[in-house]
C-alpha cells in the first residue's frame, strides 16, 4: 500500500461512508488520514469509526491517522416572531441582550461576549456572511447597526465578528467533554476550531498532554494576525477556506493559502489545505476543470495534504472524489515544475543538530542519487524535519511506536513502517536496508542513507546519518 504520491489526503467521514466497507475502499482508493466532524457525530458513533479504521490499519498492515475536528463555539441569533424577516441596504437594525422574539428592527443575540466587544466601526455577518451589518453603536446590552447588504434572515443563524477578538476560549463545554471522548478513543490528530490566538493552542494541548497532536484551523482573521505564534504553538495548521471566506474578502484567500502553506514549510509543521476542493463530485462522478486546478495548485505549493470534506462524508461520489485527488496529485508530482517550484522555496534549515542533520541527509541523497531516506525515529520528529526538507529521494520513517506511525501519515513523503527497536548501528543499519526492500524503496545493490538519534529511543535527538548498500541478504526472510 505504499502511495505513488508525497501528498496525503484527508478524507472526511459520514453518512456516504459509514461503515467498513466503504472506509476501506476510501483507504485503498488513496486515503491517508480520516477526519471525523465532531459537529455531526455523537461518541460512541465516532469511538467505532476509529475502531474500524483500526481494524482497517491492522489488516493492511500500515499505519492510518484518525483525525477529530472540533465543532468550536456557534455563534448565532435568536429567534423571530415570524418565520423570516427582510433586511433592506441602509436600514438599521438592533441586535440586543432581549430574550424576545425579533421583528425587522431587532433581534436577540445570546452572546454577552459578542456585545461587549463591538465598537462602532466594527462589521457583523450573519447567515455565512450573506448579510453584512456595519456597527453605529455599541454597549453591553445592544448594538445599533446599519444593513450594507441585506436579505431575508431567518431564526439561528450564524454570526461572525471579523473585526473584533472575542473573550472566550476556543474550546466549548461540547468541545472539552469531545476532546476526552476523542483522546480516550486514541485518535492521533485534533482539529480545534475557532482559534484567535496562540493560547487557544496551549489550552487544548494542556489537556491532550501529547495523547494526540493539535492542529489549528485557521478560519478567523484574528488568527492570521497571530500567524507565526499559531505556527509555533500548534502541531499543524489547516488551511479551512470556507470560514476564512465567510469572514475575509474572498479574493484575499488565496495568497493567504499561499502564505499559510509556506510558513508552515518554513516552520516544519505540516499544513492541509480544506475546503470545496472537489465540490460538484458531491453530486457528479467528475470534477468541474477548475477544481482540479485548485488542488493541483495545492499540490504545486508543496502542501502536506489536501482534504475532502463533504465529497466523501455525504456525497454520491466518495471512492472516485478520492481517486480524482489522488490521480491529480500523482500527475503534480511527475511535472518537472512541481520539483522546481519545491526547491525555490526551500529554505535554510533551523539552527539545531536535527535540522542539518536532515538538511544534510538530503544534499547527499541527491548527490549520490540514493534510493531512499529512512528515518529511524521514536517521536516522529527525525521524519518531520526530513520532510521539511522535500528531498527528491522517498522518505521511510521506521518507528516502535505505532502513533508516531499514525501522526506521520499526515506528513508529505513519508512512508510509515512500524518495528521493534533496534539493538545497536549495526542492527539499525541492517533492519533498514531490510524494511527499504520488503517495502519497495530500494533493490540489492541500490544505496540508502540511514538518519537517527543516538542513544535511541531519545525523541528529538537526530544525530547521525549512515550510507548503507542493500545487499542480497535484504530479500531473505527475516
Amino acid at each position: 500500500m505504499r502511495r505513488r504520491r508525497r501528498t496525503k489526503i484527508v478524507a472526511t467521514l459520514g453518512p456516504a461512508s459509514s461503515d467498513r466497507a466503504a472506509i476501506a475502499a476510501l483507504f485503498v482508493a488513496g486515503a491517508d488520514v480520516f477526519r471525523i466532524n465532531m459537529s455531526h457525530t455523537p461518541h460512541d458513533r465516532m469511538r467505532e469509526l476509529v475502531r474500524i479504521i483500526r481494524n482497517i490499519e491492522q489488516e493492511y498492515g500500515r499505519p492510518i491517522a484518525a483525525l477529530v475536528d472540533l465543532q468550536g463555539p456557534k455563534l448565532r441569533i435568536g429567534t423571530f416572531k415570524d418565520e423570516a424577516i427582510a433586511l433592506v441596504a441602509g436600514a438599521n437594525f438592533v441586535l440586543d441582550a432581549d430574550p424576545a422574539p425579533g421583528d425587522l428592527d431587532r433581534v436577540y443575540l445570546p452572546h454577552p461576549e459578542i456585545l461587549t466587544a463591538l465598537k462602532p466601526g466594527h462589521t457583523l455577518l450573519l447567515d455565512d456572511g450573506k448579510i453584512r451589518l456595519a456597527v453605529l453603536e455599541a454597549s453591553s446590552e445592544r448594538a445599533v447597526t446599519r444593513v450594507e447588504v441585506g436579505g431575508k434572515l431567518s431564526a439561528r443563524k450564524g454570526v461572525s465578528v471579523p473585526n473584533t477578538v472575542l473573550a472566550f476560549s476556543a474550546l466549548t463545554r461540547k468541545d472539552h467533554s469531545d476532546l476526552e471522548a476523542a483522546l480516550d478513543a486514541g485518535v492521533d490528530w485534533i482539529a480545534l476550531s475557532f482559534v484567535q490566538r496562540p493560547e487557544d493552542i496551549a489550552e487544548a494541548k494542556k489537556i491532550a498532554r501529547g495523547r494526540a497532536a493539535v492542529m489549528a484551523k485557521m478560519e478567523k482573521p484574528q488568527a492570521v494576525e497571530h500567524l507565526a505564534e499559531i505556527i509555533d504553538a500548534a502541531d499543524a495548521l489547516m488551511v479551512a477556506r470556507g470560514d476564512l471566506g465567510v469572514e475575509l474578502p474572498l479574493e484575499k484567500v488565496p495568497a493567504l493559502q499561499k502564505q499559510m502553506t509556506r510558513a508552515a514549510r518554513r516552520a516544519g509543521k505540516p499544513v492541509v489545505v480544506a475546503t470545496q476542493m472537489l465540490e460538484s463530485m458531491i453530486s457528479s462522478p467528475v470534477p468541474t476543470r477548475a477544481e482540479v486546478s485548485d488542488v493541483a495548485t495545492a499540490i504545486y505549493e508543496g502542501t502536506d495534504a489536501v482534504m475532502l470534506s463533504a465529497e466523501s462524508a455525504a456525497g454520491q461520489f466518495p471512492v472516485e472524489a478520492v481517486a480524482t485527488m489522488d490521480r491529480i496529485a500523482v500527475e503534480v508530482e511527475t511535472d518537472t515544475t512541481y520539483r522546481d517550484i519545491i526547491d525555490a522555496q526551500r529554505t535554510e534549515p533551523e539552527a539545531t543538530g536535527a535540522d542539518a542533520i536532515a538538511a544534510a541527509a538530503r544534499e547527499i541523497a541527491e548527490t549520490l542519487d540514493l534510493n531512499a531516506i529512512v528515518c529511524w525515529t521514536s517521536s516522529g520528529a527525525t521524519a518531520l524535519r526530513v520532510a521539511r526538507e522535500r528531498p527528491r529521494s522517498p522518505i521511510m520513517s521506521i518507528s516502535p511506536n505505532v502513533s508516531a506511525g499514525r501522526k506521520l501519515a499526515l506528513v508529505w513523503g513519508v512512508h510509515s513502517v512500524v518495528a521493534e527497536d533496534v539493538r545497536d548501528q549495526d542492527d539499525m543499519v541492517d533492519r533498514a536496508c531490510r524494511l527499504a526492500f520488503k517495502e519497495g524503496l530500494a533493490q540489492v545493490g541500490q544505496r540508502i542513507i540511514v538518519v537517527a538519534g543516538v542513544p535511541f529511543g531519545t525523541p528529538g535527538a537526530t544525530n547521525m546519518v549512515r550510507i548503507a548498500v542493500v545487499s542480497s541478504s535484504a530479500g531473505e526472510a527475516d
